[in-house]
Formats: C-alpha cells, structure tokens, sequence
C-alpha cells in the first residue's frame, strides 16, 4: 500500500518503478499570511553557558593530546555499530527513493547524502562487505539507465555516491558518472563566475559544495576546491546573519533547523581541505566559526536542536542536531575548536540522537520535506516522520566523523 506524507504540493509515495518518489509542484516560495505566532518564546542570541572565548581557540598543532576524541560510548552508543545498522536499512530497501519535480529528475539527494556517509564509514572501518552492498546497489543506477537530468542542484549532488564509491573501489565507472556531474555544474558559470546553479538558497551551501569537494577528492585537481570555495563564501557573504545563522529564505525569516545544518555541514565539508594558504580561507572560518559559537548557545540541555533554533517551545529535531553534532565534530577533529571544551556538547548531542534510532536503525522526529514560508507556525506544525533519509545520513556523517576523531 503506498505510504503518504503530505506536506505542501508535497507527495511521498511508493511505486514499483520510481520507488519512493517526491512530486512537487513548480518551486517557489510557500507564501502564508505572516503570523508572529502568540506567546511563543525567543531564545536571546546572547549571552550562553559557555565562554565564547574558550570555544573557539586557535588551532592546536596535530600532535596535541587534545586533539584525539575520547572514546565516551559503551556498546549501545557505538557509532560504528549505530552506524551499520543505519547502512543495513538503506541497502535493505528494494527501491530508490526518487526526485521527480519541474526542475529535474534524478535519485534523491537525501538517498545520495545516505550512501555516500554509509560508504565513508564503511571505508573508515574497513567494512568491505558494506562497500560491496552498496556498490552493487548503485551500480544499478548506472545499469539500468536511471534519469538524472542534471541542470540543478538537487539532481547534480548524486554525484557525491559515485565518487565516495569510486575512492572505496577504484572503480572508474563511478568515477566517470560522479565527475561528470561535477563538471557539468560548471559549464557554462555565470558573470560572477559560480556556477548558473547557484540559487541563493541555503541548502546550497552543501548541495554545491559537497560535490566540488569530493571532485577534489577523487582527483586532487584544486580548480574543484576552488569552486566550492568560491561559492561558500559568496553565500556566506550575502545570507549570514549577525547572529551567525541563517535564515530559511529572503521571505522566510525563520532560523530552520534543518537549513542550517545544510549550511553548517557544508562549511564542515569545506574546510576539512581547504588549506590555509587559500585566499578565501580565513572569511569561510569565520563564517563558520560565528555559526558553531551560535549554534552552542541554542544546543538543547539534553544535547538536541529544535526544528526552530531560536524557538523554545519548538519541537527537538533530529536531522538537524545529527547536522550540527557533526559539522562541530568536524571542527573540533581539525583543530578549528577546542575538544577539551566542546567535546561535552558533542557527547551530549550522541547521547540523545541515539535515543530517536529504533532497533531497524531508524531515525524518528525527522522533518518531512519543507518550503519556505511567511509563518511561523508551518514550520512549527510541519509533520515528523521516521526513516527518512534527510535523517538516516546525517547520522551516517556524525559516526563517521566521531569515529574518525578518535583514530586520527
């Protein structure tokens, strides 16, 4: 029977040919009445329990104890098993989930964000069989002829699967789908020289990002690096805010929780090889680091984000904090924060996103898909749903990245 999350010109459903498939109507913005939305409550932006100061020193060299993550998790909390539970779903599910919209056709993002976290751990540690499973699965991709109309952001991200599964295999099949993609996005740059692709949305900051990054990757080639680079810095420059974080749209003035962790995993993802000899370096630190000082001062006392960041009474969202957990990971791995400091917030963020995984390795209280609107409340009352990929990978990245800090 086909299984339905409605949301707005929004349809999930399963078919014996698409898999699960999103529809969408024409994209644009979600326009509702503007509501303030009575006795809700905003966390102020200052102030916190930490000293900012002490959050955000400077680099330490790489032979510092401090840099080593301590393992905190006993058998139940072990990211590397959470983690392989979580790949075991992704494989054991028959069909590819779909995106099907006006703008492009192609194997969702969301699956693509999964497989590729999945194959990083798998790689990390030295799952061969799971590299395997999943070699198998997306090669059928490229067997069986799916569509992938690039042209948009959403359809060109896959590429960050082949290419993780080409760097785990050798295998230039994927290679060649994966680059491809990469360099299409680039084709024909716009004036400023970013790619025609570029929305100004927030999401952009990964879906751009993550796939130049992982080009660099598997080819070494900087002109990749630089893209992203580029492109980071034009969206930080123009949609950061004073308070470090970002609004879900220019008529959406909302902290969404999921928004900013596009944006936070990206900068994570960036500056995990960017060296510091490049030009653009120090304004994507900075960026970056505004937004992790930000983030730790709206963190939840039980470790979790919320669907709004600066919204008490907005629910506790996990596909955001998983974001979030892992783009501070990642900062506290390079030495771009203190682990001495930070590491208690990480922790705590683990802790509780391993209480919304079920035993099938199924993440609840994830966010259905969601568009920009003038109101509050659609963002407040947006579904939750259980499963969903938007939820399974960014826990796939946070193992990965805690497991990676404790072997470096």
């Amino acid at each position: 029977m086909p299984r339905r999350v409605t949301g707005i010109s929004r349809t999930l459903h399963s078919s014996p040919f698409w898999g699960n498939t999103i529809r969408l109507g024409k994209p644009g913005i979600h326009r509702i009445r503007r509501r303030k939305g009575k006795n809700l409550k905003y966390r102020p932006s200052g102030g916190g329990l930490f000293c900012l100061s002490l959050l955000l020193l400077a680099c330490k060299t790489s032979d510092d104890p401090d840099r080593k993550a301590h393992v905190f998790w006993n058998d139940a909390l072990s990211p590397e098993k959470i983690g392989r539970r979580i790949s075991e779903d992704l494989i054991q599910r028959p069909e590819f989930m779909m995106y099907i919209s006006d703008h492009c056709t192609a194997v969702h993002y969301a699956e693509a964000c999964a497989a590729f976290g999945a194959a990083r751990l798998a790689g990390l540690t030295g799952d061969s069989l799971m590299i395997g499973k999943l070699s198998e699965r997306y090669m059928r991709v490229i067997e069986e002829g799916v569509v992938n109309t690039a042209g948009h952001v959403d359809a060109n991200v896959y590429g960050i699967c082949p290419l993780e599964l080409y760097m785990q295999t050798g295998n230039r099949v994927f290679f060649d789908q994966g680059i491809r993609l990469a360099d299409i996005q680039w084709e024909d740059p716009g004036p400023d020289g970013l790619t025609r692709q570029a929305r100004y949305w927030i999401d952009d900051v990964w879906m751009i990002g993550a796939l130049q990054v992982q080009a660099y990757r598997a080819t070494g080639d900087a002109a990749y690096l630089d893209r992203a680079a580029r492109t980071t810095e034009a969206y930080l420059r123009k949609l950061q805010r004073p308070n470090g974080l970002f609004f879900h749209g220019e008529d959406a003035p909302f902290f969404w929780g999921r928004g900013n962790g596009w944006v936070a995993a990206g900068l994570a993802e960036l500056l995990s090889e960017l060296p510091e000899s490049h030009p653009l370096y120090a304004p994507v630190l900075d960026g970056y680091r505004k937004m992790m000082e930000a983030l730790l001062r709206y963190q939840s006392e039980d470790g979790m984000w919320r669907q709004l960041i600066d919204i008490e009474e907005a629910w506790k969202e996990t596909s955001s904090t998983a974001m979030f957990g892992y783009a501070i990971s990642v900062g506290v791995n390079r030495g771009l924060l203190s682990r001495k400091t930070i590491e208690p917030s990480l922790q705590k963020a683990w802790r509780a996103l391993v209480g919304y995984i079920d035993a099938e390795g199924r993440v609840s209280e994830v966010c259905v898909g969601t568009g920009q609107s003038l109101d509050v409340r659609y963002y407040l009352d947006r579904p939750r749903t259980t499963g969903d990929f938007h939820g399974q990978a960014p826990v796939l990245w946070f193992a990965y990245s805690l497991l990676a800090g404790n072997r470096s």
